[in-house]
């Protein structure tokens, strides 16, 4: 189909594209990159199949976009699922879960049988998939395409932050989640979920993180904000609350929280930093969050302050349709505020 033929106000079509849309790698602007990934998941399953749900629901939505309403056609393009990745997935889950139910059980991995082989295969197998998405991604990059990620768990887009670094000497995350994720090797897992911030902290070239919607946190997760020279920002969630409950304005706090970005900026999107009856078959629910214009809001106010959005993952969406619902929501109008950003500096 030519682009001129194209009828956004159509039939989705299932083309095995993102929105049924009718671009290819090389006619798209934005790049998409599902990872089946969630080996070292703690609580609930599922997210594996988030990228699935997300491309399968993505054609039900209607197109136009009051922030960018012709933003589809910047071209959009998610390459094929690598299946591959997935059945990895699904053997080492199964072998991490032994693992995890040793160390629930207050025993050491060292116990017969010894599963300390185990932890450094996944740690192994963990970094193939981190090294996959660092070469995807960074290829792109280096292609004049724009980036974006859907996980899986929330380990997933370190190798994409890795990339970036190799491009942008100074960007920061603005980051969405229950979960400060900030966590050293969880349960012994260089790369869990719960440690993809420490991981990203590791990089120089990350200047600040800016966590919003936090209220699932560790103690030493609180010493490592508050011991971070402001390098890390949090606003927990039931402080924003009890703000917007004394008669502060969500765009008033917005614009607070954007303060301390600098000028490029990468959203990390973990659904579980929305209220749960919006994702309640992610991997880790909390009671409490956003909502989604809230979200939505927030990342408009970035724009409209003239930040660039340079990438942006979305992780743990859960395997059910309505979840997979929401999670194409939030890719299209992360998508097309990218473009926004991109075109307004």
């Amino acid at each position: 189909m030519q682009l001129q033929d194209y009828n956004p106000s159509g039939v989705g079509q299932i083309n095995g594209n993102l929105l049924g849309l009718p671009f290819d790698y090389e006619s798209a602007k934005l790049i998409v990159f599902g990872v089946p990934w969630e080996v070292t998941v703690s609580y609930g399953a599922g997210t594996a199949n988030g990228p699935q749900r997300v491309l399968d629901a993505s054609t039900q939505l209607d197109l136009f976009d009051l922030d960018n309403p012709d933003g589809w056609k910047q071209g959009i393009f998610m390459v094929e699922i690598p299946q591959d990745i997935l059945e990895k997935n699904a053997y080492y889950r199964d072998r991490a879960a032994e693992i995890i139910q040793r160390l629930e059980q207050g025993k050491p991995l060292t116990d017969t049988p010894d599963l300390t082989p185990v932890l450094t295969e996944i740690n192994q197998a963990c970094q193939q998939v981190n090294q996959w998405l660092f070469e995807k991604t960074k290829e792109a990059i280096e292609k004049g395409k724009r980036v974006a990620a859907i996980g899986g768990d929330h380990s997933v887009p370190l190798g994409y932050y890795q990339a970036l670094a190799t491009s942008y000497p100074n960007f920061s995350i603005l980051h969405i989640d229950a979960h400060a994720d900030l966590r050293d090797a969880y349960e012994g897992f260089e790369f869990s979920h719960a440690s993809i911030m420490f991981n990203a902290m590791k990089l120089p070239q990350i200047s600040k993180l800016v966590q919003v919607a936090l209220r699932d946190i560790s103690h030493d997760e609180v010493q490592t904000i508050d011991r971070s020279n402001g390098r890390i920002v949090a606003y927990y969630d039931s402080i924003i609350k009890q703000k917007l409950y004394s008669g502060t304005t969500w765009i008033e706090i917005c614009r607070e929280i954007i303060s301390h970005l600098p000028e490029q900026v990468y959203i990390s999107f973990d659904v579980d930093g929305l209220d749960p009856k919006l994702c309640s078959s992610t991997g880790t629910p909390v009671p409490g969050g956003l909502e989604l214009e809230q979200a939505f809001s927030l990342f408009r106010e970035l724009v409209h302050s003239g930040r660039k959005i340079i990438g942006f993952d979305l992780c743990e969406v859960g395997d059910a349709e309505w979840d997979g619902n929401v999670g194409a929501r939030i890719i299209y109008k992360l998508s097309n505020l990218m473009d926004l950003s991109q075109k307004s500096n």
